[in-house]
């Protein structure tokens, strides 16, 4: 697949370089408060996370770097997501600043243990992980085109939380950096595995 990479970066590399240059800009329409743009163009953030990872499951090109550049595209998404809500949705966030101040802490707590494990974020891209990505993106795309969507939000919220414990509790579980972990239950497979090897 070397037709694919350019400057050792491949295909599915340069879709996840794409949501962390485009960080700034979306930073940049919030401050000067052009919501439709902003809306449009966070949709194309998440459509490129979704494409990276399919691309470089179908092109068998992925790589501890492409799904550490992935997690860092995700982050930087979520921040500007999360600060356009702020200041186009203020009231809706002020209203639920409970249930969002639990799920930011819990996804701060488990960055800080990650920096201070590994010296940089995790990159586990769990199955729960992806649909809790999903929702989130279905219910701030929704809050910023149509409104409010409880129906949304409270399912969203919950999946973020339990997400957010699974990647603590997977961190806890390995003593080394690890990509693409599938959950805590393949975990334990694999642990277990390794300790019936070990016998």
């Amino acid at each position: 697949m070397k037709h694919l990479t350019f400057k050792n970066y491949n295909i599915a590399d340069w879709f996840s370089f794409y949501r962390i240059a485009v960080f700034p800009i979306l930073m940049l329409l919030i401050f000067v408060e052009w919501r439709v743009w902003f809306t449009w163009m966070l949709l194309i953030s998440y459509l490129t996370d979704a494409i990276d990872g399919q691309l470089a499951r179908r092109l068998k090109i992925s790589s501890p770097r492409g799904s550490q550049l992935d997690s860092m595209g995700d982050q930087l998404t979520l921040v500007a997501a999360l600060a356009g809500v702020l200041y186009f949705e203020h009231k809706f966030f002020l209203e639920e600043w409970l249930f969002i101040g639990i799920a930011i802490g819990l996804y701060t707590l488990q960055m800080i243990i990650a920096w201070r494990k590994y010296g940089k974020a995790t990159a586990f891209h769990t199955y729960l992980a992806k649909i809790s990505a999903i929702l989130q993106a279905a219910f701030i795309l929704w809050l910023l085109w149509f409104g409010t969507n409880y129906w949304l939000f409270y399912p969203m919220i919950i999946l973020s939380i339990l997400e957010t414990v699974e990647e603590i509790t997977l961190i806890f579980m390995f003593d080394e950096w690890r990509s693409d972990v599938k959950g805590i239950r393949w975990a334990l497979r694999e642990k277990q595995s390794e300790t019936t090897k070990g016998t």
